[in-house]
């Protein structure tokens, strides 16, 4: 398939990230508006763009637990103010789940054709390590210092009012025939192929290397380390090691081995009409084809980068045999795999998207070809993915744009659709495109 370039497609010019941090790692320190900070600043630096251009920010922040100013905090407006962007230009945090930072560019986008905005920031930043322990009803309960209840907000990661996610996603896997040992396999060659992108000098393209200052009690400078690789990263992984590791939360097949980390990062793109890209001399990297949001049954998620996908092809005449490489967040081992499924099954990708919803809230789309799904998945998450990179929850669905770019771009060019789930199944998808 062609693409016909037009002035006032939607634009990419920088797109660039923090490494990802592992929990309680390199980056624990780093208050979450300073992190967000560094990646707003590398994104105007990189294209040595002065901050005053920027008309607007568009932020995913999900929790408001790790900041200094927990009860509204306008995670975004300190952010920008931090990065150096003039306190005049609005902007807005908000809370997507997983596909805040890529519901960001959409909502930017928005701005764009409204004409409210020539230029977008968009991005999103996650600090698990800022995460604070709850002392919950003791305001009013009058509690003596010897019966405080300490609650820990991220064990289980998931909502109260339903089961863990980690749950949902090993039943939804059980119920789409995705092994226990694929997702092992599939969790090990995210950090093979991880471990070569990064030698081949990959993952320069989008990540900013970070100093980090260690000092003593004294507040003098004990140490220095220029952070330039993700963390998660594990370059002695094992199939065996992953095979002795339990169930997490009771499910059937999710482990903290197939799974990503509870990480910390942020993620920023640059957004503008084609058309004011090369008035200012920017390069291109991608352009946004099209992009669509989703919502399914709150126990599915597994399926929602699927049907993402699905959704944005349908709305453009596209199929899956035209995208060159595909980026779905691996939440999950087994959400890109249940995703993969869906989008090589024939009956899924050629009936109407009203009559697939209807059916996979009731029951899973089954009947697969083997073939088109293993041919799929060499398209998927090439330079692996969260479980090797890490998945700072906000600020992943931009990662899964970069990366596809920049692969795009360094094999000849193309079409790419880069999917996320979030919380309670939503779901966020984009198709972009690299000349």
């Amino acid at each position: 398939m062609t693409f016909e370039k037009n002035e006032n497609d939607l634009v990419c010019v920088s797109a660039v990230r923090t490494p990802f941090g592992r929990f309680g790692g390199s980056l624990k320190d780093i208050d979450i508006y300073d992190l967000g900070a560094i990646a707003m600043r590398n994104a105007m630096e990189r294209i040595k763009m002065v901050p005053d251009l920027v008309d607007e920010v568009w932020w995913g922040s999900g929790d408001t637990s790790s900041t200094k100013d927990p009860y509204t905090p306008v995670v975004a407006r300190q952010t920008m103010l931090k990065a150096g962007i003039p306190p005049e230009k609005p902007s807005i945090a908000f809370d997507q789940a997983c596909i805040s930072a890529m519901a960001a560019v959409k909502y930017g986008a928005r701005s764009i054709q409204l004409g409210e905005a020539k230029i977008v920031l968009a991005g999103g930043s996650t600090s698990f390590s800022t995460i604070p322990f709850l002392l919950r009803g003791l305001r009013w309960e009058g509690k003596r210092h010897s019966s405080f209840l300490v609650e820990d907000p991220i064990i289980p990661l998931g909502y109260k009012d339903y089961a863990p996610v980690a749950v949902d996603a090993g039943n939804v896997a059980v119920e789409y025939g995705v092994s226990r040992e694929e997702q092992d396999e599939f969790a090990c060659a995210s950090h093979i192929k991880y471990g070569k992108a990064w030698k081949r000098g990959f993952f320069k393209n989008e990540i900013e290397p970070i100093e980090i200052v260690k000092k003593d009690r004294k507040g003098k400078i004990a140490s220095k380390l220029i952070m330039d690789i993700d963390e998660q990263y594990r370059p002695d992984i094992k199939p065996e090691a992953l095979a002795k590791l339990k169930p997490i939360f009771g499910n059937p097949t999710c482990t903290a081995g197939n799974a990503p980390g509870m990480n910390d990062g942020a993620t920023a793109q640059i957004i503008m009409k084609r058309k004011k890209a090369e008035q200012l001399g920017f390069e291109i990297i991608f352009t946004i084809v099209n992009m669509s949001s989703i919502a399914l049954a709150p126990r599915i998620m597994p399926v929602s980068p699927g049907f993402a996908i699905k959704k944005c092809m349908d709305e453009v005449k596209m199929n899956i045999d035209d995208m060159q490489f595909i980026e779905i967040n691996e939440a999950f081992a087994c959400v890109p795999l249940v995703s993969a499924k869906l989008l090589s099954n024939q009956r899924f990708m050629s009936a109407n998207y009203k009559e697939v919803v209807k059916e996979a809230s009731e029951m899973p789309i089954l009947d697969n070809d083997d073939r088109q799904y293993q041919d799929l998945k060499t398209k998927l998450n090439v330079n692996g993915s969260a479980i090797a990179i890490g998945h700072p929850n906000t600020a992943s669905g931009a990662r899964l744009m970069m990366t596809a770019a920049y692969n795009l771009k360094e094999n000849g060019g193309g079409f790419a659709a880069c999917a996320i789930c979030g919380g309670l199944t939503q779901g966020a998808a984009s198709i972009i495109w690299v000349e």
